[in-house]
């Protein structure tokens, strides 16, 4: 039964209801959208500190290595939908989020350009501000 005081997202473009989930977080599925993206930066974070342990990335530096693409591609993803959703994209690339989220994907990719660009990867753990 729907509650005739709850308002009703059905009318709303997907674009809209993706804003909603990406930068409501007041709403529900705002809510789990966070607390899902917080356990992906602290999961990353992790990655990061093992990496960091000569012994650790001997012994398991190919599952660490996947582990950091498949963080970097969801937030990737995660940084093109809060482009795609964004009323203004340019304003957010621009702000002080935007731009910790791209510095937070960059260093991956810059890996595969520039050898010790892993270093920087410790720049993800802006992201939990």
């Amino acid at each position: 039964m729907i509650d005739a005081d709850e308002p009703s997202n059905t009318h709303l473009s997907w674009r809209e209801r993706w804003y909603e989930i990406i930068f409501e977080a007041d709403t529900p599925a705002g809510k789990l959208f966070d607390v899902i993206l917080l356990a992906v930066i602290v999961l990353s974070v992790f990655v990061v500190m093992l990496e960091s342990v000569e012994s650790i990335r001997d012994v398991h530096g190919q599952l660490l290595l996947i582990a950091e693409w498949v963080i970097t591609v969801l937030f990737t993803v995660e940084y093109v939908m809060r482009l795609i959703c964004a009323p203004r994209p340019a304003r957010y690339a621009l702000s002080f989020y935007g731009i910790v989220d791209l510095l937070a994907i960059l260093p991956t990719f810059f890996m595969v350009l520039f050898p010790g660009a892993q270093r920087l990867t410790v720049i993800r753990a802006l992201r939990l501000l």
